[in-house]
């Protein structure tokens, strides 16, 4: 059983967070939601003169000006609904906005391991879903709650110079209702927390399914598929009848409690009306009294489950921004203008599980302008020494230099700003060709463009097309071939213009014909950068300053291709075996 999360969210931090730093707006509204409700008393006031005074007395004069209240009255309730709305409506949605940049930009700068563990539909859940309740603390929601509580206290205070006794009677199942609402929204809190998780699971595999939709058909598994999806949604609506089975008991209770208030009234009102200790204006009046009374609770047991709900998401959005950055500023302050390029690995070891080492005491020289290529099976710890150099982990022991300087210490901004990398699967954004290629630098001139598309040979096919560089490429490039798509990924590093070059099966995608046109690229773009590539084709690292042969985590051979050859032990065995294949 998994332990119950507490919340981190307390009605001090929502203070402190969303009401102060807008109390100006917040004041404002909840002064109109109050004329609003002193505009709507002026009708059972009226009422009451009505029938007492201006209809037995036949007051035609009276009767005018009784209208004119009343009309003026719900003049102001229209006026300051609408301003309200202007108000307090558009700055939650403002908040909201804000809001989802905020964790957007927090998300999108914690390590590379969060990203490993977490589903992107789950994240995207909570960017855009988590952060909506919070409209019902800064919009009209809390605004109506303070007001309606206002309005009640103001409407009792007209109800017990009417009758203390009538009002005696409706207090108590009023009380009885506050403390069933109060025990009812400790236990639905919980339960909206868990539709966010369970929102966010659901989300999570739907984007997967729709995103592997290829695979799904090319294995028939369109009905595994929609039975998970349907499995995530019973879950779902489990959830969120549980959460409804709650909020409507409170309702319940409410039509129930005061349901027979009304009844009790109507009768001990009827028999005080009959014994001449109240009249039929005083009656009526204090039964629109008490509908505006009762109107507020019942509204604030809806509003009550809107701000469970909004504190709920809140929650889940304070427990993602509590989560270390990746930039720790106060660390990482070294800023390099121009880095040469001269990397050590000194006794580097790195595990993505405590005790499960994947890198194990690595320690290596790459000198500026050097191509270091990294051989090995898969699973060796290839990538990750290149992720590693790249900064997307960080060692558990050991440590990485750059030009002499720690790469721990160094800011991500002023090293990443001098990387490239060219990934094995490397991601293409919906957009045309041009934008995938400016994307490493969007302000680029069309001439360095242009260099890197032909360097590249993107030119080669984007020719062939109506809108050569114009053309839209579809999600993650999937009307491209992989080759295409990998030809546009090297030119969109060549552009970068980068000091660090990290290639990963960069040619992988490619035919032979494009392959050796790359290469040539390649050459090119390593010249005078100091340059790591991760190959399974051998053939194509033939000419890299050193070639490390990774194995278990460990560096088992070291040295040029000749060398290697020549020593006839991993590297000479994994270079024959491909050959004959």
């Amino acid at each position: 059983m998994k332990p119950k999360k507490e919340s981190t969210v307390s009605l001090k931090f929502v203070y402190q967070t969303f009401i102060h730093p807008r109390l100006n707006k917040l004041s404002v509204g909840l002064l109109l939601i109050i004329i609003s409700r002193l505009a709507s008393l002026i009708l059972p006031g009226a009422s009451k003169y009505l029938i007492d005074d201006v209809i037995p007395d036949k007051n035609l004069q009276g009767l005018g000006w009784l209208l004119a209240a009343v009309v003026i009255a719900l003049i102001i309730q229209s006026v300051t609904s609408y301003f309200l709305t202007q108000l307090l409506s558009v700055e939650g949605q403002y908040l909201i906005s804000q809001l989802r940049v905020k964790v957007q930009k927090h998300i999108i700068q914690l390590p590379i391991r969060y990203f490993d563990n977490v589903k992107t539909g789950e994240l995207v859940s909570r960017i855009m879903n988590d952060v909506e309740g919070v409209r019902n603390i800064v919009g009209t929601g809390l605004a109506q709650m303070i007001g309606g509580v206002i309005t009640a206290v103001i409407c009792l205070f007209l109800l017990v110079a009417i009758s203390p006794l009538l009002t005696l009677y409706v207090l108590v199942p009023v009380i009885i209702f506050g403390l069933i609402s109060l025990k009812a929204f400790g236990k639905i809190r919980p339960i909206f927390r868990a539709r966010g998780v369970i929102n966010a699971e659901v989300t999570g595999r739907l984007t997967e399914t729709l995103g592997g939709v290829r695979v799904i058909k090319g294995f028939n598994a369109e009905q595994q598929e929609i039975d998970t999806f349907a499995r995530g949604v019973e879950k779902l609506y489990q959830n969120v009848k549980s959460s409804l089975t709650a909020t409507s008991f409170v309702t319940s209770a409410a039509t129930l409690l005061l349901g027979l208030a009304s009844a009790g009234i109507m009768g001990l009102g009827g028999y005080l009306i009959m014994t001449n200790k109240l009249t039929f204006g005083d009656f009526l009046a204090f039964t629109l009294y008490l509908g505006f009374l009762i109107a507020p609770i019942v509204q604030m047991s809806n509003i009550g489950s809107q701000l469970t709900e909004a504190i709920a998401g809140l929650d889940r959005t304070e427990e993602i921004m509590r989560l270390p950055l990746e930039a720790n500023e106060e660390v990482r302050n070294v800023t390099l203008d121009r880095i040469n390029g001269d990397i050590h690995f000194n006794d580097v070891s790195f595990a993505y599980d405590q005790g499960k080492e994947v890198v194990k005491n690595i320690t290596f020289h790459a000198p500026p302008g050097s191509v270091t290529a990294l051989v090995g099976t898969s699973g060796s710890g290839k990538s990750t020494i290149a992720g590693l150099a790249a900064t997307f982990l960080n060692p558990d022991a050991g440590n990485i230099t750059v030009d002499g300087i720690d790469l721990s210490t160094i800011s991500l901004k002023s090293f990443r700003s001098q990387l490239g990398v060219v990934l094995q699967d490397d991601f293409l954004f919906e957009g045309s060709i041009k934008d995938n290629i400016l994307f490493s630098r969007p302000n680029a001139s069309a001439e360095k463009l242009n260099n890197a598309v032909h360097a590249a040979h993107v030119h080669e096919f984007t020719d062939r097309f109506e809108d050569g560089l114009d053309t839209l490429i579809g999600e993650r490039g999937v009307k491209l071939s992989g080759g295409q798509r990998q030809r546009i990924a090297i030119a969109r590093a060549i552009l970068a213009n980068p000091r660090v070059l990290i290639l990963d099966e960069a040619t992988s995608n490619l035919d032979t014909e494009s392959e050796s046109l790359i290469q040539e690229s390649l050459k090119r773009l390593m010249e005078g950068r100091t340059t790591f590539v991760i190959a399974h084709r051998l053939s194509t690292i033939r000419q890299a300053t050193q070639i490390l042969v990774v194995e278990q985590g460990n560096i088992v051979e070291r040295g040029t291709h000749d060398d290697l050859i020549k020593l006839e032990g991993r590297y000479y065995s994994l270079y024959t075996y491909q050959a004959r294949i």
